[in-house]
């Protein structure tokens, strides 16, 4: 008798269950844990404030670290690749390529920006203050 009724209690729970699978809230606490990625060279802006043009690859190197990416063809072109995957969430890759001319740095570009650029982009974009201070005179008795 216990088997039977084991067994119609399964069989009649299972679609139950099945409705069940499509809600978010069971689906997010039954998916499995995933680690965040990071790949490549995470180089932050207070490395970039760092920089001056003249500077020579080995104060480069000191400055940022060894590059990710380096080519035979542009030897003068070094490459920063930073890709940042969360567990859960999109993607970041952020890219900086510092130029050399005559072992010298001439240029940098990319996504990352020295600290003192960035605030002055950020000043520059902020909204002007909307209160203002009114002096109110004194009423006349």
């Amino acid at each position: 008798m216990l088997p039977q009724t084991l067994s119609r209690l399964i069989v009649l729970s299972l679609p139950l269950l099945a409705a069940c699978s499509g809600t978010p809230e069971v689906t997010s606490y039954l998916s499995p844990y995933r680690i965040d990625v990071r790949q490549g060279n995470y180089v932050s802006q207070d490395m970039v404030a760092r920089l001056k043009p003249g500077m020579s690859h080995e104060q480069v190197r000191f400055a940022l670290g060894t590059p990710l990416v380096t080519d035979m063809f542009h030897a003068d072109r070094w490459d920063y690749v930073y890709r940042f995957q969360p567990g859960r969430g999109a993607a970041q890759l952020r890219r900086l390529v510092v130029y050399f001319e005559d072992g010298k740095l001439v240029r940098v570009g990319g996504d990352v920006v020295a600290e003192s650029e960035a605030s002055k982009e950020a000043a520059a974009a902020a909204p002007a203050p909307s209160s203002r201070v009114i002096e109110v005179p004194a009423s006349a008795k």
